[in-house]
């Protein structure tokens, strides 16, 4: 049978899966670069890759979506679509795919439906396979993306995110699969999200065929993890019960938490006499020889810890959380506390929190509750914004049951059978305003923004406008190789660095000395394109000038927030300023919007008064403590 390319309806594919043979494989090298490099595999890496994945014959290419849109303008400095553009001509008949978190699209929080269906008819120009998914298995939250991709006339893959525990049983996954179908209709592909790598190959092989029975003719994609270094187990057992579709990736570049080698897919399954419908195995190798000697460049991103997690079957964190949670933990000083928060505390939180699926941004809820529980000593006791969204019931009903009285009161308040009544239910966002926003971008970047920087900044306005501006003065830097864009340390005098721009022209620069003045400044010596250069800089302040922040402790924070004075209550960036200077504001009305670890907390005033001081603006970090705003009582 020949292979499925781009170009082809969703009723092609679709038929063509009825009748497969065989099994096709999708290269999930998004999914890959999330779980075992934290997102950072640059598309100078994906374009080298380019022509033997293009070759392979692979069912798609996941090379977008989940955080890699966020991370690619805030760690890469690459447009997100401009990536897609330039893969495209390399790969003009293999389908693009993406991972969409429905309502949350390619964020960590619910965005209004205008934004959602802009955002979709955007990126459905260039990506043509949908998988989307919701954390809570609730279909509302996904039915805006599963429409926007039908008129678009691409592919709608939606998931079943899959857990493991007596709740989780084939019936319930079943009626899902019906709930789904009653609203995309039957030309679809059904994935089960498997995001964490939980359960046996029997338990795999089992939930395949359930739905199977029932819905004979709907092709089921599996999408695997293999923190336990099993998911090879699971991908043989869903592909021998049924599956159509499974995932995979380039064996030189495969860690511990993401995908499994597609190549040992392919022999596992030819030994067993299933084929991998028009896949080239030649082109398979070629890829990972090609872009082998392009890992060492990746390293200081690769997990704190290696080597494979059977326990993830205890602590269920999704394969790509585990990178990013284990630099928090290093960067936050607890990579020592690990064994206890993910085998001790996180299982803990997650039965008590509904025991629903570990997976963005339902993930991070789970995780940063575990952390604050294990690093606080009080559990529950400094729940985040999402936590209370959670509770109040913003991302959808829990599936199974409620946490129990006690944790609502922790986290609400003693009042909190009020505050539920009152705030509880999913609300009904209002669509925003997109000329306004337009208008608003226009003026932080100083001209007419097109549709796609728009989409950009409605998801992550800040991060957005500093890629703009960034691009804008130093230019497409994508061009760069792993070797000089994520060089850790300084570059050695005579150094040659070559590469080629975006319009084609080859660039050369040696790296000559460095010098500090009397004043401090650094005037740095370069040779680019066999012309000298002296660049300089301002002298940096030495560590230990500046005195010692003082630290307050949480009961210190809430005695000088009853007076007015709005401190920062733990480590985080400040994304929203909600008042002004002179404002009256009423007690328990937000000041300002922190967020950490991906989640957002509001910052309330305890009393009522006039804003008389904002000490911080958005984008700010800052510190446990630090000023945020002062309010005084009205007299």
């Amino acid at each position: 049978m020949e292979r499925i390319i781009q170009g082809m309806t969703p009723s092609e594919v679709v038929d063509k899966l009825r009748k497969a043979d065989g099994y096709y494989i999708t290269n999930t090298a998004r999914d890959l670069s999330q779980s075992d490099f934290k997102n950072r595999i640059l598309l100078h890496t994906d374009m080298l890759a380019a022509p033997s994945r293009e070759r392979a014959g692979y069912f798609s290419l996941e090379i977008t979506g989940g955080a890699s849109v966020h991370v690619d303008i805030l760690r890469k400095q690459v447009d997100p679509f401009l990536k897609l553009e330039l893969l495209r001509e390399k790969m003009p008949k293999t389908m693009f795919q993406t991972l969409c978190r429905g309502v949350n699209l390619f964020g960590y929080r619910p965005y209004p439906q205008n934004v959602i269906r802009f955002t979709v008819r955007e990126f459905a120009k260039y990506v043509d396979v949908w998988r989307t998914f919701d954390f809570m298995n609730h279909i509302p939250n996904m039915q805006a993306v599963f429409e926007e991709v039908a008129k678009a006339g691409k592919i709608n893959e939606p998931c079943i995110c899959f857990s493991t525990g007596p709740e989780h049983t084939d019936d319930f996954y079943v009626g899902k699969v019906q709930g789904i179908l009653d609203v995309t209709g039957t030309d679809i592909i059904l994935c089960i999200k498997n995001h964490g790598g939980l359960g046996t190959p029997q338990r795999i092989g089992q939930l395949v065929n359930a739905i199977k029975q029932s819905y004979p003719d709907l092709p089921i994609h599996y999408h695997g993890h293999n923190t336990d270094g099993n998911d090879i187990g699971r991908i043989a057992a869903a592909i021998l019960n049924g599956a159509s579709i499974v995932d995979a990736s380039d064996s030189s570049m495969t860690g511990y938490y993401g995908p499994p080698p597609s190549l040992t897919v392919i022999q596992t399954m030819k030994s067993l006499g299933y084929t991998a419908i028009g896949l080239d195995e030649d082109a398979v190798i070629e890829t990972s020889e090609v872009i082998r000697d392009q890992r060492q460049y990746y390293a200081a991103f690769e997990s704190q810890i290696k080597g494979f997690q059977p326990t993830v079957q205890i602590h269920k964190l999704p394969g790509g959380a585990m990178g990013s949670s284990l630099e928090q933990a290093a960067k936050g000083g607890f990579l020592d506390k690990m064994p206890d928060i993910l085998h001790k505390e996180l299982p803990r939180v997650q039965k008590e929190l509904g025991n629903y699926w570990s997976v963005t941004p339902g993930s991070q809820i789970l995780w940063t509750t575990a952390v604050a529980n294990v690093q606080g000593g009080e559990r529950y006791g400094n729940p985040s914004g999402d936590l209370r969204n959670l509770l109040l019931g913003k991302y959808g009903p829990f599936p199974f049951y409620q946490p129990e009285e006690w944790i609502y009161e922790k986290v609400l308040g003693a009042d909190w059978k009020k505050v539920l009544e009152k705030e509880g239910g999913m609300d009904e966002i209002e669509d925003m305003d997109l000329a306004k926003e337009r208008t608003n971008l226009s003026e932080k970047i100083g001209h007419e923004p097109t549709d796609q920087q728009l989409v950009l900044y409605l998801q992550h306005p800040n991060d957005a406008v500093n890629f703009f501006k960034f691009e804008e003065k130093f230019g497409k830097v994508y061009v760069l190789p792993p070797s000089i864009f994520l060089h850790q340390g300084k570059f050695n005098v005579g150094t040659t660095l070559s590469f080629t721009d975006h319009y084609g022209k080859e660039h050369v620069i040696e790296i000559g000395p460095s010098m500090v003045n009397e004043g401090g400044e650094s005037n740095v010596y370069l040779n680019v394109d066999h012309h000298q250069r002296i660049y300089s800089f301002a002298p940096v302040a030495k560590a230990g000038v500046a005195a010692a922040a003082t630290v307050l402790s949480k009961e210190e924070i809430m005695t000088l927030a009853k007076n007015g004075d709005i401190r920062a209550p733990f480590a985080g960036n400040i994304c929203e300023i909600s008042v002004k200077e002179g404002q009256e504001v009423a007690a328990g009305e937000q000041i300002a919007m922190m967020e950490a670890m991906k989640m957002q907390t509001p910052v309330v005033s305890v009393i009522a008064g006039i804003v008389t001081t904002l000490s911080v603006k958005v984008g700010d970090a800052v510190k446990p403590g630090a000023k945020i705003a002062k309010v005084d009582i009205d007299e």
